[in-house]
């Protein structure tokens, strides 16, 4: 027996799985040489900020209370608006999670009266309650903010022409997420992001446009921030933070739109002249150097999971073959069985808790019942090999992270084993 087969044996994955998984890899060297190609102009993107920034041992030195004068905190600020090119940017262990930093630039950039424009159909479930889709305490239509969106294209492109007849007088922020969320659309690529950018400040030359570039971030060469974006909003515990970063978000974008954030992250007054690094700057520094990396890792695994699921006829988004513009992989499965056995082989995959077993339960902030599959040294980080999904039709997983190509590849396996081993999927 081979030595291979055997340790992925005794991982729970079938000689027939790992035969049929060797098959599809061998059709994708080229595009992963694609994919490594990609990592390394945007690593030597990284290492230049790093360099022009003068980032040294000092920068790397704790922090409490209010964190006056923290070099290391204001030194990464402008390693991260240097490689996204933005005149400035806020980037802070406070910052919880995306929606967290989606709602500090949402609500430090408008103002009772104005009115927010989403021109991909609904935002992804978390930030409805922001908005005020969904009602809850503190929400911006509490504040006075009004909200409109525009639904895709037939072809899950942008609607211009829909577009143009939405922005009124009172648009003040147009709104775009990069990544699909719950949805089985396309993702959109940078390119695709900077038409639409141009195209509504031609109609309206002052609105701030705001991308959610979770999940996007070093898939590509450049960023939305480089097509006009005015700021351009993330998360640390997923792409870049490269695995290391604790917890944290991130806003690159002009001046103006930043300088705002800071005063709704901290108080009117103080600004970003405070918030203490608690001693974990050095992981958000060394997490960004390695996101091309890492992300380019992940993205090898979401590619991999596509070209297994789709030809045993399981509807991939993006298709096996299309080009990738985030590192998320949605495989309609088709009934909630599905989805239990597919979460199931990723949690056994994970370093964390490969014992437990994952069902659905009643998440904050999501209007149905999710499935989340993820044993990750950082609670929550979809940067790790990671699987979840709401408990509705069509029932489509979303597949996504990987510290490791070769830990994104057992993963899928793993899934694929449980969906054969159920009689969900048939070899």
């Amino acid at each position: 027996m081979d030595d291979k087969n055997q340790i992925f044996n005794e991982l729970g994955v079938s000689d027939k799985v790992i035969e049929y998984g060797e098959s599809v890899l061998a059709k994708l060297e080229k595009r992963f040489k694609a994919i490594d190609d990609i990592a390394e102009r945007n690593q030597a993107k990284v290492l230049l900020a790093m360099r022009k920034n003068r980032v040294s041992a000092a920068c790397f030195a704790g922090s409490t209370g209010y964190g006056y004068d923290d070099a290391g905190r204001d030194t990464l600020e402008r390693v991260y608006a240097d490689t996204f090119h933005t005149e400035a940017a806020l980037v802070r262990p406070q910052i919880t999670c995306g929606t967290h930093a989606l709602a500090v630039a949402l609500s430090a950039n408008l103002k009772p009266g104005d009115e927010l424009l989403s021109i991909n159909g609904a935002p992804y479930d978390t930030l409805q309650e922001v908005i005020g889709i969904r009602p809850s305490p503190c929400s911006l239509a509490e504040a006075g903010v009004t909200y409109a969106q525009v639904e895709l294209n037939s072809i899950g492109g942008f609607d211009f022409e829909a577009i143009k007849k939405a922005i009124n007088e009172k648009t003040a922020l147009v709104a775009i997420q990069r990544s699909k969320g719950y949805s089985m659309r396309p993702s959109f690529s940078v390119d695709q992001i900077g038409e639409a950018i141009a195209f509504v400040k031609k109609i309206k030359p002052g609105l701030v446009v705001m991308v959610d570039n979770c999940y996007g971030e070093f898939t590509e060469l450049e960023e939305p921030s480089d097509v006009g974006a005015d700021m351009t909003v993330g998360s640390l515990i997923k792409n870049p933070g490269g695995g290391l970063a604790p917890s944290g978000g991130y806003i690159c974008g002009t001046s103006e739109c930043v300088e705002r954030c800071g005063y709704r992250l901290s108080a009117p007054g103080l600004g970003r002249e405070v918030g203490a690094n608690f001693g974990i700057i050095d992981r958000l520094y060394q997490g960004f150097f390695l996101a091309p990396t890492v992300t380019a890792a992940a993205e090898k695994g979401a590619i991999f999971a596509a070209e297994l699921y789709e030809p045993l006829g399981f509807k991939c988004v993006p298709g096996a073959s299309e080009k990738r513009h985030d590192i998320i992989q949605s495989i309609e499965l088709g009934s909630e069985e599905a989805m239990l056995a597919f979460c199931k082989g990723i949690q056994e995959a994970a370093p964390v808790d490969a014992y437990a077993t994952p069902l659905p339960w009643d998440m904050p902030g999501y209007d149905s019942k999710v499935i989340m599959a993820a044993g990750a040294f950082v609670q929550g980080s979809s940067i790790e090999l990671s699987a979840d999904g709401p408990i509705r039709e069509p029932y489509a997983v979303y597949f996504q992270g990987g510290l490791t190509w070769a830990h994104a590849k057992l993963g899928i396996l793993l899934s694929l084993q449980h969906m054969v081993s159920g009689g969900l999927a048939k070899l």
